[in-house]
């Protein structure tokens, strides 16, 4: 993989329908195409100095997942290869390759499902203010960091972007997109969650949280947007783990951190990185990219 950055993606030719915090989405013929910048955001901000090749590595890996979850549940990808893209593609196939997606244009749901496996971010705030986590009671005396008694799914708002996800409750969830739909996507969500903890596990990763998205196109409901990456999941080295406080993490938590040791009020402007944060921002995705995709027993069943 070379070391390539895009901060933004530029097509010309191609109709933009949203830039996001990292991803750019364009509508090509009855499909999407969805191009992931280096770009990365920490509390809600994005940051101006990209992660060279993050775009890149978030694809390979989401890639990675889709190709082992297909037996659980079906999903929005139709190629990643540029020269199988429409023609209007064709011109761009050198910016798109390694970091773009072809995918069914899907009717996204508007909540974000969260599977918990352990007790850390936001849930931890949660469980030491209330006991519990998104209406869910949890045992007394839990640390930082701790496994839960079983995984949790814990679904979210999804919100604008430069505005905070909230967590509600699976009633509040069954209020936006109904019963059936409800149950579906959290019996799925802690299937892919169980399926993809367990993998990781052997890679020697813990994945303690994670987040999916998904998207009707008719009546079949698919896996959308990015899969168990370190952008939308909380990796932790196993051989490091220690509960009781925050752990060493392949994903972003390490920018987080070193954010949270400035004088930065987490709103825009965003501060500079210097070139070792950056270095080793980069340096942690990769590393998730490289313990996942390591040949060893990856068997689906």
């Amino acid at each position: 993989m070379t070391d390539t950055i895009m901060k933004e993606s530029t097509f010309p030719d191609l109709n933009l329908v949203k830039r996001g915090k990292v991803r750019d989405i364009y509508e090509v013929d009855d499909h999407l195409l969805i191009v992931a910048s280096d770009r990365i955001s920490a509390f809600d901000v994005v940051m101006d100095d990209p992660i060279p090749d993050k775009g890149k590595i978030l694809t390979q890996i989401s890639l990675f997942w889709f190709r082992q979850l297909e037996h659980i549940v079906e999903n929005h990808l139709i190629t990643t290869d540029p020269a199988q893209y429409p023609g209007s593609c064709r011109k761009y196939m050198e910016a798109l390759e390694g970091r773009s997606m072809l995918v069914k244009r899907a009717d996204p749901l508007p909540v974000e499902c969260i599977v918990r496996g352990y007790l850390s971010g936001s849930g931890w705030n949660e469980y030491r203010s209330q006991g519990k986590i998104c209406g869910i009671p949890l045992p007394q005396g839990l640390k930082e960091s701790d496994p839960l008694p079983e995984p949790l799914f814990t679904p979210s708002t999804k919100a604008e972007d430069g505005m905070h996800d909230l967590n509600i409750s699976f009633d509040e969830a069954v209020e936006l997109i109904g019963q059936e739909t409800a149950e579906a996507v959290r019996d799925i969500s802690l299937r892919i969650y169980s399926f993809g903890r367990s993998l990781a596990a052997r890679k020697g990763i813990i994945i303690a949280d994670t987040k999916f998205e998904f998207g009707f196109v008719g009546d079949r409901l698919l896996l959308i947007d990015e899969v168990m990456t370190p952008d939308s999941s909380r990796f932790w080295p196993m051989d490091l783990y220690a509960p009781g406080g925050p752990q060493q993490s392949f994903d972003k938590q390490f920018l987080r951190d070193y954010l949270l040791s400035l004088q930065w009020p987490k709103k825009p402007p965003p501060p500079k990185l210097p070139p070792e944060i950056i270095r080793k921002t980069r340096e942690k995705y990769r590393e998730a990219l490289e313990r996942l995709t390591t040949s060893g027993d990856e068997s689906k069943r």
